[in-house]
């Protein structure tokens, strides 16, 4: 079924930016709704950004707009209140992996530089005049990733990773042939013609999809992620985190990196582009340190020395009522009192202060003193 795109420019007036985007293109000839825009309102599902493609100067069309808020001069794209525009432009790769070498084109250029056919399809917005490439409209209809040209892998290697993440998130099927090329520009090494960077800010977009384990799936199935990784949809641990605390993304790297050989998983998370923080959190959380001693323990106070220093995240990963009570109770009771209070009371300074304060803690953890300054300090002076 050929996209309609008057009815498609129906819906673009819905959303809530559809009407201003419309009212700013009137008169101004060149301007397009692109891309994922297009795919998604022609399959009626409401599109995750507004992309649109000027031929020529995007300037007029950005000022009525209201000005941009972000721009990337190397591509010539801008974002003003959540509409992303870019100026229309073919594109050539000096070499595999390398960043293209860009130039001002026409919106058909623009479209036969993108990663897939269902990708390739813009709407006029002056005039609703659909442009497409081949097999655009009948991928869309039967649901299917094409890529537009035998060397697209080979010219950018990301575009295996958003090959993962669309057909996770789209549930599209991979076309044979782009199967095939997948597979071939992999078993030839694309991979490693583009900087771990780039390629862990792939995994990074991978880990924050509505699905990421569906995406991790897709992405493990074209052999673009280590030996031992295993995709793991670690749901309990995820639903122990409390709202706006934990990474939920690292808890669903860690949880499937649990199978890595550390000496390969960390070197790894260092190519990839992970911070030091971000790296030593999965490796702890992935080889759950914490686990035995934490489902072992019995009391309160055994509950807090299994789990005190750990991340929330390998916590939660460990699992069981006690890393629940832990996340929800027991992290949360502080004394009263500070080793401030000991050195008055005559202990002297060394590391004699934090035992003791820790005993008067696991006191009160256990309740076996009450939560006042009195006890506590009667406690730890014991």
């Amino acid at each position: 079924m050929p996209v309609d795109g008057h009815d498609l420019l129906k819906r673009l007036a819905e959303l809530p930016r559809g009407r201003a985007v419309l009212d700013a293109a009137r008169d101004m000839p060149g301007v397009y709704l692109v891309g994922g825009a297009v795919r998604d309102l022609a399959r009626g599902v409401v599109p995750r950004e507004v992309d649109l493609a000027v031929e020529g100067d995007p300037d007029p069309l950005l000022a009525a707009l209201g000005g941009a808020d972000v721009e990337h001069e190397r591509f010539g794209t801008a974002t003003v209140d959540g509409v992303d525009v870019v100026r229309a432009r073919a594109e050539s790769y000096p070499q595999p992996g390398a960043l293209p070498e860009v130039r001002p084109g026409t919106i058909d250029d623009d479209l036969e530089r993108r990663d897939f056919t269902v990708n390739a399809i813009a709407v006029a917005l002056g005039d609703a005049v659909v442009h497409a490439v081949d097999h655009a409209g009948e991928d869309l209809d039967a649901r299917r990733l094409r890529v537009l040209h035998d060397a697209s892998f080979r010219d950018d290697p990301t575009r295996l990773w958003r090959l993962a993440r669309y057909a996770a998130r789209l549930r599209f099927a991979i076309e044979d042939r782009t199967l095939q090329l997948a597979s071939e520009a992999v078993a030839d090494g694309v991979l490693g013609t583009v900087s771990g960077v780039r390629m862990g800010n792939e995994l990074r977009l991978a880990l924050r999809e509505p699905d990421p384990v569906a995406a991790l799936v897709e992405a493990t199935s074209l052999g673009l992620l280590p030996a031992g990784f295993v995709p793991v949809r670690p749901d309990d641990a995820v639903a122990l985190l409390p709202t706006g605390e934990g990474r939920r993304d690292l808890v669903i790297l860690a949880a499937s990196c649990a199978g890595m050989d550390a000496r390969a998983m960390l070197p790894w998370l260092d190519h990839m582009g992970f911070t030091a923080a971000e790296r030593d959190l999965v490796a702890a959380a992935s080889r759950f340190v914490t686990g035995a001693p934490l489902r072992a323990a019995s009391t309160p106070s055994q509950i807090a020395r299994a789990a005190r220093g750990a991340p929330i995240e390998a916590v939660a990963l460990a699992g069981g009522e006690n890393a629940r009570r832990w996340i929800d109770e027991l992290r949360h009771v502080e004394l009263h009192i500070t080793g401030d209070d000991l050195l008055a009371a005559g202990v002297p300074q060394g590391p004699e202060i934090g035992e003791r304060l820790r005993r008067a803690l696991d006191r009160v953890l256990d309740g076996e003193i009450p939560p006042q300054r009195d006890a506590e300090l009667a406690a730890a002076l014991e």
